[in-house]
This record gives structure tokens, C-alpha cells and sequence, in this order.
């Protein structure tokens, strides 16, 4: 199995709250979390537990192509209790935060009041569901069409200063090597003539207000969660992470596209080319995602708030705890 589940979710049951005669007033618990700090394994077991829905919050396990690069549930697991937004965008689609809590907000309305469970480590995601989205522009295709195909080609660094004397306010608040987020910003302007910050003002209101959700952040020993990080790449090789790649490769979709930039697909599509060993395509993404999970740590300690950091052990039983709470 390619995902991590060292995470031991073993006797829920038994730490069941005396006295839950009536469901949670907390609407929804939010798991967030580093990539492989067992927030899956965490959220399986509690949506066993209290009839959950479950439902993606990584902006990588939306997408269809990629099951086990992506560390997506298992069909199995899929199966034993109600998933939603795993897998069901097509790789060719630039999916969005705004397409994804649109659709989080349907779900929400579908599910009504019985428990659900948001898992993933998309931050923005989360803070979409929690504080709402700014009126975002929808940029026309044709206009996105040429907007990539004058920047094909280009380094990142250059369509980066671009940006910066179109929209300066924006790049600032970008990585140079943020090429997607930065193809974003020179659409919107394209489009609309004006900046990508000159629409972030007011947000509308979020799909859960302030008492509707508890949120956690599982935060592993750093050590250990890249030692994780490491098997868990090498379990991923072994369940057909290559062949899932070069299924992907065929395909030659846009090399901006999201799903393009999911960790170590560069890297293999670099062995399967002859650039690359496969050691070397190995270590490389895993170096890669250990670099990620360091971002996403800095990113929640800055950004996400109302969310309790604890170590992975304690998720069940703080999720047990936050789900049979009654305001």
C-alpha cells in the first residue's frame, strides 16, 4: 500500500464517550496536516466511528489520473465508508480553490447536518471553507489558452517579473518558482485588465461559521515524518507509482497544469525520458516532499487559525473528543 498508515487508529470504539445519547453539535472536524503525518488513517477510523462522510481537502487527490502518487484512500477504503472529491477531476482541468469549495459547499448541503470529516493538507482549501473566498474573476478560455501559450517555453523566473510590473502587489506575495499561481495572476490581469489584488478584498461568507467545525493539525516529530515520507516513496514505486507516471506522460498535458506538478512526477517522467535514473528520481522526490511538508509546517503556523496542533498518536482521541462535543 502506498499510503502511510503507521498511524494506529486501533480502539476507537473502546474510548467512545459515556453518554453519547445525541449526536455532535460540531458540524464538521477538519483534519489538516504535513503530507504522510497519517491524517487519512486518522479520519478513517473516525468516520467509522461516528458515520461520517469524508470528504478531500488536498489539492492533489481531487484529480483521477494519479491514485498512488497522491497517497489517495484505497478502494477499500473508499468503499467502507462515503468519500467525496477523490479522484473525480480529469487531469486536464486546472481545478481550482474556488471549483473546489463550490463544490465542498454543495456537499455540505447535500450531507445536512450529519457528521463530516474535511481531510487533506491544501491549507487554502480549509481557509476557503472557514473565512470564504474574495469575488474571484472567471478568466475566458481563449484568454487562458493565450496566456499559456505565449508563456510556454519561458523560464518561471521571467513570466515572475513580468508579473511583477503588471501586478508588483501580487508577485511579491509569490515564489519566483510558483509558476502556476503566477500563470494565474497574468490571466486575471489579461482578462480583466486590472490586478489579481485589486479583487481580494471582502470574502464571502464561509460554507462553516465559527462553532460549526474544530479543526486539528497533526504535527509529527520532523525526523520521523520524513523518515515516513521516505517509505512511503518507496512503497508508492513499488504499488506502480512508474506506470501510473507514464500513463500521465502520454497524456502531454500542459506542464503548468496541477496535477503535472504533483511530487515526483517530474522526476520519474525525467528517468522514463533517460535524463534520470531511477535512484536518482527517488531521492530527488523525496527531497521534494520533505520540502513541502517544511512549507506546509510554516504555512499553518502563519496561516491557519483556530486549528489545534497535537501529535499524530492523539488525533482519534481528539477527534472522538471534538465530534461528541455538545455546545
Amino acid at each position: 500500500m502506498p499510503q502511510n498508515r503507521e498511524f494506529n487508529a486501533t480502539g476507537v470504539t473502546t474510548r467512545r464517550m459515556a453518554g453519547r445519547q445525541g449526536r455532535s453539535s460540531t458540524r464538521a472536524l477538519l483534519i489538516a496536516g504535513p503530507t504522510a503525518s497519517g491524517k487519512s488513517a486518522a479520519a478513517l477510523a473516525l468516520a467509522k466511528e461516528f458515520g461520517a462522510t469524508i470528504v478531500n481537502a488536498d489539492s492533489m487527490q481531487v484529480y483521477a489520473d494519479l491514485r498512488v502518487l497522491t497517497a489517495r484512500p484505497t478502494r477499500d477504503e473508499e468503499a467502507s465508508v462515503p468519500h467525496r472529491l477523490f479522484g473525480e477531476v480529469d487531469g486536464a482541468i486546472n481545478y481550482s480553490v474556488g471549483l473546489w469549495s463550490r463544490k465542498a459547499t454543495r456537499i455540505l448541503a447535500e450531507i445536512g447536518e450529519a457528521p463530516v470529516i474535511f481531510v487533506g493538507g491544501t491549507g487554502l482549501y480549509f481557509r476557503a471553507l472557514t473565512e470564504g473566498l474574495s469575488d474571484m474573476p472567471a478568466v475566458p478560455q481563449e484568454v487562458r489558452a493565450q496566456t499559456r501559450a505565449r508563456a510556454e517555453g519561458r523560464p518561471t523566473a521571467d513570466l515572475h517579473a513580468e508579473l511583477g510590473a503588471l501586478d508588483p502587489a501580487t508577485a511579491a506575495g509569490l515564489r519566483p518558482s510558483d509558476r502556476q499561481r503566477i500563470l494565474r495572476a497574468l490571466e486575471v490581469f489579461a482578462a480583466t485588465g486590472r490586478p489579481l489584488a485589486s479583487f481580494q478584498g471582502p470574502r464571502a461568507a464561509p460554507a462553516l461559521r465559527p462553532g460549526e467545525w474544530a479543526g486539528l493539525f497533526l504535527a509529527p516529530d520532523r525526523d520521523a515524518l520524513y523518515r515516513r515520507i521516505d517509505a512511503r516513496f518507496d512503497a508508492m514505486l513499488e504499488a506502480g507509482a512508474l506506470d501510473e507516471t507514464a500513463a500521465l506522460a502520454e497524456r502531454r498535458l500542459d506542464p503548468a497544469l496541477p496535477v503535472m506538478r504533483a511530487h515526483g512526477v517530474k522526476h520519474l517522467i525525467g528517468h522514463l525520458e533517460g535524463s534520470l535514473s531511477l535512484a536518482e528520481a527517488a531521492q530527488r522526490s523525496k527531497v521534494e516532499t520533505r520540502h513541502y511538508a517544511k512549507r506546509q509546517f510554516t504555512w499553518a503556523r502563519h496561516q491557519l487559525e483556530g486549528f489545534k496542533w497535537l501529535a499524530p498518536e492523539a488525533a482519534v482521541e481528539e477527534g472522538v473528543r471534538a465530534l461528541s462535543h455538545r455546545l
